[in-house]
């Protein structure tokens, strides 16, 4: 069970209000969190959660978008928002004397939403010329088209802003009609963290997200992880790649084995792929690997921009050091693994909004709120045979490899096949 500090209550409705109040602190991070990403899209609409989290800034029948920023700014707050793959955020930070506005604000914006033809124009503007500035920034874009290239023909491959074409043609009505499809409250989570009393939240939840839509929100398409190889040549000093496998869903038994393998992989500056392949051959300024679950699905992923020669020899180091880790493990790598977890756990849970996020999210993804100590007792459990045993199940599964820059001595794809399976 969570510790008496959190409370969870499920509205009639649906709606779930979850808090945890924090001792000693004189803030709150308040937020609504919707079940609702890029996947939930359908492809004629691909960038509608994205442009919607956009306009519930823009205006509503109380507010007009200047109004929003200068009343969360009159008390000194911060509001903010973002999209993912299977969730988007609306979330305010305030002192503890003004979590009422907060929670009027968010609400507001989220049962209230104005979609003004101008306002919306103007931020379709803005939105495209966010694509822009993705598409120029090779170390960001590699990651969608690494994305997209595991997931290829579906939703959970398409890009999060959306696709240039559809962003320039999306009308109003595919927006109000996405958010009257997955902004129900069973679909959504109000989050408080900080200063904070429970039932006060839940006064303030029933009053502000009373008028949500009622209808239930449609069930996301399956991901189903392709793999395949992606490259795109461009004029650049480096080449940027991304190497991944499919990996483990959220709820999956080895998911604490699959963040410590890849944190002693690629993790730190001790981390194998770090020591070998930037301090002993100076082949990278930056390399590093990441786990990225999904609800059914997951991926596990190695960044590294290097030049054009040295992509040659990059490729089969990082192999090599991915074939190492399914026999070859210390325990003294392992524990040093496990102390940066658990050391990024606690430093997380003494931020409000760290905090606030993680409730909504373990309890949309969980249905519970996980307790510490039982997530520090998973990652103790965890053993030498166990990370080998993942890694194993990893990087046996069919590749996928992404490629951006100069790019002609990347090995392909078939070439790495080959290697892993050796």
């Amino acid at each position: 069970m969570p510790s008496d500090a959190i409370q969870v209550t499920t509205l009639p409705s649906g709606l779930t209000i979850v808090t945890e109040t924090m001792p000693r602190v004189e803030t709150v991070s308040f937020g609504a969190y919707v079940a609702a990403g890029t996947r939930h899209e359908d492809a004629a609409v691909n960038g509608a959660s994205h442009f919607l989290e956009h306009m519930a800034f823009k205006g509503t029948a109380r507010r007009d978008a200047a109004a929003i920023a200068r009343e969360i700014e009159n008390v000194g707050g911060q509001i903010n928002a973002y999209t993912a793959r299977e969730n988007t955020a609306y979330y305010c930070k305030v002192l503890k004397e003004d979590v009422a506005l907060a929670a009027d604000i968010i609400g507001d914006i989220l049962t209230n939403s104005a979609f003004v033809p101008e306002e919306l124009e103007r931020e379709r503007g803005v939105i495209l010329q966010e694509i822009g500035q993705a598409n120029d920034t090779p170390d960001d874009i590699i990651f969608d088209h690494f994305q997209n290239t595991a997931y290829a023909d579906q939703a959970m491959g398409r890009p999060t802003l959306g696709d240039e074409a559809i962003i320039k043609q999306m009308q109003r009505g595919a927006l109000t009609g996405y958010m009257q499809a997955h902004y129900g409250p069973k679909n959504m989570v109000v989050a408080a963290a900080g200063a904070v009393e429970h039932a006060a939240v839940l006064d303030l939840a029933r009053s502000h997200f009373a008028g949500l839509p009622q209808q239930p929100a449609p069930a996301a398409e399956a991901a189903r992880y392709t793999g395949g190889e992606f490259r795109e040549e461009r004029d650049l000093d480096q080449v940027h790649i991304v190497l991944g496998f499919e990996s483990l869903a959220y709820r999956a038994q080895e998911s604490h084995a699959a963040m410590l393998l890849s944190t002693l992989l690629g993790g730190g500056m001790s981390s194998r792929l770090f020591q070998e392949i930037r301090e002993k051959r100076g082949l990278v300024y930056s390399i590093y690997s990441y786990t990225q679950p999904f609800d059914d699905s997951g991926l596990f992923a190695i960044y590294a921009g290097t030049g054009e020669k040295e992509a040659a020899e990059l490729i089969p180091v990082t192999l090599e050091e991915l074939r190492r880790v399914q026999h070859d493990v210390t325990e003294d790598e392992l524990n040093r693994a496990k102390a940066q977890l658990r050391a990024s756990l606690l430093m997380s849970l003494e931020s409000t909004g760290s905090r606030c996020e993680q409730l909504a999210r373990q309890w949309q993804v969980h249905g519970r709120i996980i307790p510490t100590e039982e997530t520090k007792q998973k990652i103790a459990a965890v053993t030498v045979a166990d990370i080998q045993a993942v890694a194993a199940k990893i990087f046996r599964g069919k590749p996928t490899l992404a490629a951006l820059g100069p790019a002609g001595k990347v090995p392909g794809l078939a070439q790495i096949s080959e290697s892993l399976s050796a």
